[in-house]
């Protein structure tokens, strides 16, 4: 359970700049935004025209932020951000790997399926995953075909 942050009472921020603090960090889909903004005592009124205010100034973009679905984003919005996006998929994965790896070589399958593992667990695709591991990877979506 996360820890809830209260301010000090000589430092308490209107939930604009509370959101705007949180945004500095790294960007949060709406619902996250309220979430935490809520956690940290803004009533609901003061939360909805917060982020209005963010999201109208650019500052905060569900769109933008489109990665996880567990964020609260629809399926439509996450496949349209990744389709806009020009990556090199398998480059940006081989990168992962060998960062979290170095350069060795897996000694044996069960070390290619735990490379694998820690591919998936970041979001790459199936297919992306085999061609960077050479592991067996099951894709979900071929279940339903």
């Amino acid at each position: 359970m996360p820890r809830e942050r209260k301010p000090r009472p000589d430092q308490k921020r209107d939930a604009y700049s509370s959101g705007l603090g949180l945004l500095a960090r790294r960007e949060h889909s709406v619902r996250e935004l309220k979430s935490k903004l809520a956690r940290r005592g803004h009533v609901d009124g003061d939360i909805k025209t917060a982020v209005d205010k963010l999201s109208d100034k650019r500052y905060q973009s569900d769109d933008r932020f489109g990665e996880l679905k567990s964020h609260g984003l629809a399926e439509v919005a996450i496949r349209a951000a990744i389709a806009a996006t020009e990556a090199d998929w398998p480059a940006i994965a081989a990168a992962q790997l060998q960062r979290r790896f170095g350069d060795l070589a897996p000694a044996d399958t069960s070390e290619r399926a735990r490379r694998a593992q820690f591919l998936l667990r970041r979001g790459f695709d199936p297919a992306t995953v085999r061609t960077v591991t050479r592991a067996v990877v099951d894709d979900p979506a071929e279940e339903f075909d």
